[in-house]
């Protein structure tokens, strides 16, 4: 079905008319021949409203990363415990799975698994939460102003705090292991922030399909199966055959996946060829979802 247009809600530039400086008895006359001109169309691009929007509101972004990491765990017996313990159950059940396959062929696959699935982990949850943030966020749009794209960034801050921590059980794994900890560790912050450009951006493509077309979301899910065995996050790409491993390298999240796993499994820095290549996917998601989402903005809170 096509996308349908809506009447939107344009937020009029105002400007002040006055005449010239007069004598303090006047004052009162002046104030009451003051123009107030309300002109819609001097708006600004909306992808450039929206950014300020999101700049004003970004204390409500805290709050509402805040709530998301109370709420998850508030009746929880271990809290945010859970957060580490589930990378660390699931490498345990593929480590179980796939031993015979790959431990004879990857050195400490336990470390590489891991690495894979908390990426991964950070990638699936905040892709897909960015949909429900702003469905959730759907009965306050319809009532006050409050720019949707705060529910975006919020559930970004969410994954990333959940990131963080499941980073804890990964340096428990190496030093249990014996995998060595380098100063290569220190690069994180840098892939790190690439997922997260790229995930917003895909994200927010996802949100605003997500809107006019609910089914999106169901959709998604099944993809995501598909994208997690075509990502080499349980193998090594090198034992992928010459022709289909060129299929696997325009994966984007490869890319990202690699950069990510150089530093922590290899304990060095990984190839700048490969990082240039993770850096330009992420900020041309981003600068794509960021268009494609504030596009039809206005519309949100008579859709959601």
């Amino acid at each position: 079905m096509p996308e349908t247009s809506l009447p939107t809600r344009p937020a009029p530039t105002m400007h002040i008319v006055a005449s010239e400086p007069v004598d303090p008895d006047t004052a009162r006359t002046q104030t009451s021949s003051r123009t107030y001109v309300y002109d819609s169309a001097r708006r600004r691009p909306r992808f450039i409203e929206e950014f300020f929007a999101l700049i004003a509101y970004r204390d409500l972004v805290m709050q509402l990363v805040s709530r998301n990491v109370k709420t998850r765990y508030k009746r929880s017996v271990l809290g945010v415990a859970w957060t580490m313990l589930n990378p660390l159950m699931m490498m345990t059940v593929l480590a179980i799975v796939f031993s015979t396959l790959f431990t004879a062929k990857i050195e400490n696959y336990p470390v590489f698994l891991l690495t894979g699935l908390t990426l991964w982990g950070f990638f699936q949850q905040t892709s897909a939460g960015i949909m429900t943030e702003l469905t959730w966020g759907g009965s306050l749009l319809s009532k006050i102003y409050v720019p949707p794209s705060v529910f975006a960034i919020s559930a970004v801050g969410t994954g990333l705090v959940n990131m963080v921590l499941s980073l804890v059980p990964l340096i428990l794994i190496m030093l249990v292991t014996g995998a060595p900890i380098t100063p290569a560790i220190l690069f994180l912050p840098i892939p790190m922030l690439f997922v997260c450009m790229f995930a917003l951006g895909l994200g927010l493509i996802l949100a605003r399909l997500a809107i006019f077309f609910a089914d999106i979301a169901e959709m998604y899910s099944i993809l995501l199966m598909i994208w997690f065995y075509a990502t080499p996050i349980i193998y090594p790409i090198e034992l992928v055959r010459d022709e289909k491993r060129m299929l696997l390298q325009l994966n984007p999240v490869h890319y990202l996946l690699e950069i990510f796993r150089w530093p922590v499994y290899l304990g060095v820095l990984p190839p700048v060829q490969d990082t240039l290549i993770a850096g330009a996917i992420s900020i041309v998601m981003l600068t794509i979802g960021w268009w494609y989402f504030t596009k039809k903005v206005d519309e949100f809170a008579y859709r959601v």
